[in-house]
This record gives structure tokens, C-alpha cells and sequence, in this order.
């Protein structure tokens, strides 16, 4: 049991959990998984009436270490600015909860896991997946753990799609939910970007079809081109023009097509450290299920229909302004639907010219919206005065 960085006596839990034959995961495409394995950490202990438990909902290539050391990369986890001693989310007086989402890459069943009736993996014979089927495994795992009734549900980008469908399905679960930097439905535009990025992954010869699995090589040139891509969308134009300009690598041209420019050379650094810990088809199968997320759809096109069950939930939403994948607007419309169907909804928009990144990164102003309202929710919950 390795220990974190957190000071006190906090140690790291987690590890994968194997739900019994008897127990698979049905989803909305009608299929059903078997042998569910659904990869996971916890951090903190959860207290004597089960009421301090909180689960965050990670973004696209985010996974189940928000906080610690990652054990590919070696670096921090994806939040830890906001999961850890003194921080908004602290396992000093949280049980925390992460599971890497179904269908990801790291742990958890996904097309890259071993099928049962094959032997081998599942590549595409895997089904496809939803932002609810994601939810829908994460509920069996927070009642695999003897929680009843989540204190709040956190996430951002993805993870705020997850927050809001747990509002929707499992209300009676939440105490409180946080939604940051996302969207009720996904814009063309932002279909249109991840359909560039698979076709680059399907593209690239060593895909083979999705069986790469088979092989000795990965479609790792393009993940890494769908991994650049995409990660235009999370940065603002304000932000590459602070960090890189017209900024050259080295004196003068190349006349050819080297990374001449500073900005080149860290989107290549980018895709090329992302194919060390992502896998490819599970890429195409994430950004599907955002793809496919439409909230209101099944409630007959109204939003707040699908908040209808979810009353007795505090609700705080945070957007930024400069960005631009999910703008304030996409964030309003959430609030308004909130309101619509007799929710509390907080809203705050944050200043930042940090784009849509902006939510992990150093925001002063969103970690203070955030330590304000889990107190708020912690006091009303009978947790702390």
C-alpha cells in the first residue's frame, strides 16, 4: 500500500474490481459485458454514516490516479491541485472515489481487454459505449463500496457529461453535484474534431482494422496526429500566443519540414508521449460515447426533463471564459435547465484566457468556488458547522 503525498497518516487504496458472472453491465446499444472489471482508487475513509464519499468523473485521457503519481507518466495526477491535504476534495475528511470509465485503457474493460468467447482482444468486437453505460458501472462500484448516497459527484469536460447523466439516473444518490467546463450535447464542431482524430487513428496502417492487438506494432503516428488535434480544442488562442508566439526551435529556418516553430515541437511532444499511455481504439470508443451523449433526448428533447428527479441536489456549475470546446453558453444552458426543473444551481464564470485546460490548471477563483460550495454542502450534510 503505497503512500501519498498528503500529510497525515493517508494511504492509497484502489485496485480493480471483478463483478461476478451474475452481474454484467447491460448497455444502451442492448449488448451486455461480462466479466465487468472496473479499474479504480479511493482515497480517505469513508465515515461511520457513509454521508463524506465523493466521486470524481474524469475527461477523455484522464484515469482513475486524479491524485499520487501516475504509474506510467511519473507525474502528478491529472487534479491534484484539487484532491489532497488542505485542498477543496481532502481525504482527510473525504472518501474519495476515481475509476478509470468503461471502455478506457487503464484497467477497466475496454477494447483492449481479453474477451471471454475469444481469448483474445476484444478490438473492435467490443461494443460501443455511452457517457450512461459509463455511469451505470461506476453506480455498481460506489454500492460495490457501501456507499449509499454519494456527498457529491465532481467532474470536468467528460466528467461533467458523467455528473450530469448520474444526476439524471441516479438522483437519489447525490447529495451534491459540480459540473465543470462542459456541455448537455456535443456541437459539430466538436464531432467534427473527434472525427479527425479517428480518422487518423484509422488511417494509419498499423490500426489494421482494430486487431493491432495481434501484432508487434500500435497505430501509434496516429493517436499521436488524433492527440495533437484535439489538443488545439483545449487550448485558447491567447494562451498558445502567451506560451509559444511565432517562437522559433533553433536559429533560423530549416527550409524543410522539421518543427521549425516552438508550438510544432510541443504538439509533437504532446502525441508522442500520449501513445505511452492511451490506447488507440480506446480513443475512437471515448470519443464516440461523447459523440453519442445528448442528455436531453431520451426526455423529449427538453433538458430539464432529465433533471426532473434531481430537486433535492445541490447543483454548481463553473464555465470559462475563454473557453471556446465548451463555452459559457453550453454552461448556461445547464444552468437554466437546472432552474427550469426546480434544482439549486450555483453558477460562476471564471475570467481565464486558459481555454478549456483552464479547469486543470492554477485557478484561484475555481478552487475557491469549489472549497466554498463542498462546505456549503459539507455543514448542510451535518459534516462540519
Amino acid at each position: 500500500m503505497a503512500e501519498l503525498d498528503f500529510a497525515g497518516p493517508v494511504l492509497s487504496e484502489g485496485g480493480t474490481w471483478r463483478f461476478p458472472l451474475h452481474q454484467p453491465l447491460r448497455l444502451d446499444s442492448g449488448a451486455q459485458l461480462e466479466n465487468l472489471e472496473i479499474a479504480y482508487r479511493t482515497w480517505g475513509e469513508l465515515n461511520a454514516d457513509g454521508t463524506n464519499a465523493i466521486l470524481i468523473c474524469h475527461a477523455l485521457t484522464g484515469d482513475q490516479h486524479v491524485a499520487g503519481t501516475h504509474p506510467i507518466s511519473g507525474k502528478p495526477g491529472w487534479w491534484t491541485r484539487m484532491v489532497g491535504h488542505g485542498r477543496p476534495i481532502d481525504p482527510a475528511k473525504h472518501f474519495i472515489i476515481c475509476s478509470n470509465v468503461v471502455g478506457g485503457c487503464m484497467g477497466s474493460t475496454g477494447p483492449a481487454s481479453i474477451s471471454p468467447a475469444t481469448g483474445k482482444a476484444y478490438g473492435l468486437a467490443f461494443p460501443v459505449i455511452t457517457i450512461a453505460d459509463m455511469v451505470r458501472a461506476q453506480a455498481m462500484l460506489v454500492e460495490a463500496l457501501g456507499v449509499d448516497t454519494l456527498l457529491a459527484v465532481v467532474g470536468g469536460s467528460m466528467g461533467g457529461m458523467q455528473v450530469q447523466q448520474w444526476a439524471a439516473d441516479y438522483p437519489d444518490k447525490l447529495f451534491s453535484a459540480v459540473i465543470v467546463a462542459s456541455a448537455s450535447r456535443h456541437s459539430a464542431q466538436n464531432i467534427a474534431f473527434h472525427e479527425v482524430g479517428r480518422q487518423a487513428i484509422m488511417a494509419d496502417p498499423d490500426w489494421k482494422a482494430g486487431a493491432y492487438a495481434e501484432g508487434k506494432s500500435r497505430p501509434e503516428k496516429g493517436l499521436a496526429v488524433a492527440r495533437m488535434a484535439a489538443h488545439i480544442t483545449y487550448l485558447s488562442e491567447p494562451a498558445l500566443q502567451r506560451k509559444f508566439g511565432r517562437e522559433l526551435q533553433r536559429d533560423g529556418l530549416s527550409w524543410g519540414f522539421d518543427a521549425d516553430f516552438q508550438v510544432e515541437s510541443y504538439l509533437r511532444h504532446q502525441g508522442a508521449s500520449f501513445v505511452d499511455r492511451f490506447d488507440a481504439n480506446s480513443y475512437l470508443y471515448i470519443t464516440r460515447a461523447m459523440d453519442y451523449f445528448d442528455l436531453a433526448a431520451n426526455h423529449g428533447g427538453v433538458l430539464a426533463q432529465a433533471f426532473a428527479g434531481a430537486r433535492h441536489v445541490r447543483f454548481c456549475v463553473l464555465s470559462f471564459t475563454s473557453d471556446w470546446l465548451y463555452p459559457t453558453a453550453e454552461n448556461r444552458h445547464i444552468v437554466r435547465a437546472l432552474t427550469a426543473a426546480g434544482c439549486r444551481a450555483a453558477f460562476v464564470e471564471i475570467e481565464s484566457d486558459k481555454g478549456h485546460d483552464a479547469f486543470l490548471l492554477d485557478e484561484p477563483v475555481m478552487d475557491a468556488a469549489l472549497q466554498g460550495f463542498l462546505g456549503s454542502v459539507e455543514r448542510e450534510r451535518g459534516l462540519s458547522k
